[in-house]
């Protein structure tokens, strides 16, 4: 038995992958940047909170870091419907998405945290420093630049993983191939294509964290090592 390709019945469907790309890009920033503010306050909070907010860090952390993304973002799309509150599938998809890279991005970040040497922290008091001074300049900054290369890493896989909020109806890309293999009863060729697009996109959101590290982190672009 021999199969024959037929790429050229994809191609009237350039604009819908197009779209779909563009809303996977758009999930995957919205997640990054909000994910990134929630993990790194839960990481202070883990580091230097009261034990009551260490507690509700570890649970959060734990539960999340144990459990698959696919029924968390169940939970929340259905969850919200349920307390009667009609919210649109991609926003569903963008909060299952931060509440899951959150804990992920705490644990990165707290390794960084407590990379911070104490003898560092008593120069800072020396200096006098205050302390929003003292945690910017001498602790979250350093630590973010040194776990960067991890962060990446976890931000590309976000991005991957949002083809799972397709089944939720998110319209991102793998929900496009989805829609058109059942309308051209292509689909070895349409996954090849949505691969080969995943593909591309790591690397697009590879180098573009790649170009902010050497914008953000001087030090990392004097030695040439953004990511």
């Amino acid at each position: 038995m021999t199969y024959q390709f037929d790429f050229a019945a994809l191609l009237p469907y350039w604009r819908e992958f197009a779209m779909g790309v563009w809303l996977t890009l758009q999930l995957s920033f919205v997640a990054t940047v909000l994910g990134f503010v929630l993990g790194t306050l839960c990481a202070i909070g883990r580091s230097d909170g009261a034990p009551w907010v260490k507690a509700l860090v570890a649970c959060y952390v734990e539960v999340i870091r144990n459990t698959p993304l696919l029924v968390q973002i169940f939970i929340i799309y259905f969850g919200i419907a349920t307390l009667g509150l009609h919210v649109d599938a991609n926003v569903a998809a963008v909060l299952a998405l931060v509440v899951n890279v959150g804990a992920y991005t705490s644990e990165i970040v707290r390794a960084g945290l407590e990379s911070i040497h104490k003898s560092q922290l008593e120069a800072a008091e020396c200096l006098g420093l205050s302390r929003p001074q003292t945690y910017w300049h001498v602790i979250v900054r350093p630590a973010i630049e040194r776990v960067y290369p991890a962060l990446t890493s976890q931000y590309v896989l976000l991005m991957l993983a949002s083809s799972i909020t397709s089944q939720i109806s998110a319209e991102e890309l793998t929900a496009v191939a989805n829609r058109i293999q059942s309308d051209t009863f292509r689909s070895f060729e349409t996954y090849i294509v949505v691969g080969v697009l995943y593909l591309a996109l790591s690397f697009v959101v590879r180098i573009a964290f790649w170009l902010f590290g050497l914008v953000v982190f001087v030090r990392r672009r004097k030695l040439g090592t953004a990511l």
